[in-house]
């Protein structure tokens, strides 16, 4: 007994058959229910490891994914300390620079008027020396010129008197 549905698609016929032995359909239903009946358990344990495991990945992932945030909440607070601190050092190594240039400026100036000074005392001590030694030419030059005038002008009681008087501011 067959029977047809006919069906048309463009001109062409198309049929089903509804002959279910004729199509096997008890054959395939029985086979598909003792597959179903004696692999579940099978199948069964087997998506639920994979479900498991699925499971245990994701959960496994969370932990993963909430560490690796703390960490990057970690690692930017750690980087903008550490900005910090480098704008800090940097800071005070300006600061610094600009002491031991101060500090250096401040030493060349006094450096520069010790030696005005001790080129002035120098100067002063030269011209001294100087002075002095005039002075000593000048009285020189005045005892010889006094002496070479002397004899001329004293004669012999002049020369007595002059030898009493000294010889009594001595004595």
């Amino acid at each position: 007994m067959t029977t047809s549905l006919p069906f048309v698609l463009a001109n062409h016929g198309f049929a089903l058959n509804f002959n279910v032995f004729e199509t096997n359909l008890i054959n395939l239903v029985l086979v598909i229910a003792l597959l179903v009946y004696f692999l579940k358990g099978f199948l069964g344990g087997i998506l639920e490891r994979r479900r498991e495991a699925i499971l245990a990945d994701l959960k496994d992932a969370e932990e993963r994914l909430v560490t690796a945030s703390k960490a990057l909440e970690e690692g930017q607070r750690e980087l903008a300390q550490a900005k910090s601190t480098a704008e800090k050092i940097l800071a005070e190594a300006k600061q610094r620079a600009d002491l031991i240039r101060e500090d250096g400026e401040k030493r060349t100036i006094e450096e520069m008027a010790r030696i005005k000074q001790d080129a002035n005392a120098n100067l002063n001590a030269e011209a001294a020396r100087v002075i002095e030694a005039l002075r000593a030419e000048t009285a020189r030059t005045a005892i010889d010129k006094a002496l070479a005038a002397l004899p001329k002008r004293l004669n012999d009681a002049k020369r007595a008197e002059l030898i009493d008087r000294s010889i009594e501011a001595l004595g």
